[in-house]
């Protein structure tokens, strides 16, 4: 299927590297407008450089305030939005929930949960005023499933799809839908980190835990950035017009929790 998104204006937080940079690309293939924020000034500027359409600017969504001043520029360039996409996060700490600093745990919430907060308070006046477009947030198959030594990733991942779905009710009357995405284990240098954590934590080889995040999904392998990418891109077009509060999984059927 060929998306068009022709003129359609799209935000990217996150959206420098990662799953945030390939979903970023594909906005841009299927004709949309595209403004992608990122805290990596190295990466965000990279990003330009390799794609000069898309706007960028330097922003930490966990901050109330710089997230205003990014709606501010987004406003400036576009006029408005037409789609959200939540992808900002962080692993957080690998450790058991009493080793779990409480430092480390506000951070993780404020990356994964409240710059999704921020964002939507601030994009869902625009989406209604207009009656159309969405917002997609970036969940986690941990958030369908406990995984020991990850508490705030996951507590905060659980509360994205309860967000998520929050929005979809107030927002349904307007056009506007709001979907959660779970992703499984991504293929990527955040995943390579996350297991070179937990080596460190269990005193586990690296190869074993990657070996076990295959065996633990229907189709034995891992996720890649443009699976989830194109998923974000089909639930923004028109053929997802009808789908709303929904957490999809895009996990190639993760069926075993971490342990």
């Amino acid at each position: 299927m060929r998306i068009d998104l022709a003129g359609c204006r799209v935000l990217v937080t996150a959206g420098a590297s990662g799953i945030g940079q390939v979903t970023a690309n594909a906005f841009l293939e299927a004709g949309a407008r595209v403004f992608v924020c990122d805290i990596d000034t190295r990466a965000l500027q990279a990003y330009q450089a390799e794609q000069p359409r898309a706007l960028i600017a330097e922003t930490d969504v966990a901050d109330g305030a710089a997230v205003d001043r990014l709606f501010g520029q987004v406003s400036e360039a576009f006029s408005g939005i037409d789609f959200l996409i939540n992808n900002a996060g962080i692993a957080g700490p690998s450790a058991l929930v009493e080793d779990c600093k409480p430092a480390d745990w506000a951070r993780t919430l404020a990356v994964n949960l409240d710059s999704a907060y921020l964002c939507g308070r601030r994009a869902m006046p625009m989406l209604k005023a207009q009656r159309f477009g969405g917002i997609v947030n970036m969940s986690s198959a941990a958030g369908l499933y406990g995984f020991a030594r990850r508490s705030p990733y996951v507590a905060a991942k659980w509360a994205i799809i309860g967000l998520t779905k929050t929005l979809a009710l107030e927002a349904g009357s307007y056009g506007v839908r709001c979907n959660a995405i779970c992703p499984g284990s991504v293929e990527g240098e955040r995943m390579d980190r996350v297991i070179r954590a937990d080596a460190i934590t269990t005193g586990r080889s690296e190869d074993s835990l990657r070996a076990d995040a295959v065996r633990d999904t229907a189709m034995k392998t891992f996720v890649s950035p443009q699976d989830v990418a194109s998923l974000t891109l089909y639930l923004c077009s028109e053929a997802g017009r009808r789908i709303t509060g929904q957490a999809i999984p895009v996990d190639a059927f993760h069926y075993s929790a971490g342990v």
